[in-house]
């Protein structure tokens, strides 16, 4: 359990210092698929939305990229797993997250890419304000 939660915490403080330091020298990973495709994926934009996370700015988040809002969704279903798997605490949050749930987030985050990419929906595109 301590070498599990201390690769965790490892893995948040890159991510964090990631963010940081990217802010800082403003050097980000690009999009792959964009710079390849020029077509927006459903992740296009999500560095950008956890930087304005970790600034508490929630609303350009959301302009960043929309998904953003499914991003409590799996911390507090990985939470639940962490817990239940050490016996913790259960809060019984499983029976919710069948595997029905994540195949319709599946099909959300895929029609969201699709979307994303008519120009009719240019408004879901990485936008700032």
């Amino acid at each position: 359990m301590k070498k599990e939660l201390i690769n965790y915490s490892i893995l948040f403080l890159i991510l964090i210092l990631y963010l940081v330091i990217g802010n800082y020298y403003n050097l980000y990973l690009p999009c792959l698929f964009h710079k390849i495709t020029n077509l927006y994926c459903p992740g296009c934009g999500i560095t950008r939305a956890l930087k304005s996370l970790v600034s508490l700015n929630f609303y350009q988040a959301f302009r960043y990229n929309n998904l953003i809002i499914l991003l409590p969704i799996f911390i507090i279903y990985y939470l639940e797993l962490f817990l239940d798997k050490y016996k913790i605490k259960n809060l019984n949050l499983k029976r919710y997250m069948t595997n029905k749930f994540f195949i319709v987030i599946l099909i959300i985050v895929l029609i969201y890419g699709i979307l994303r990419n008519i120009p009719y929906f240019a408004y879901l595109i990485p936008t700032q304000i």
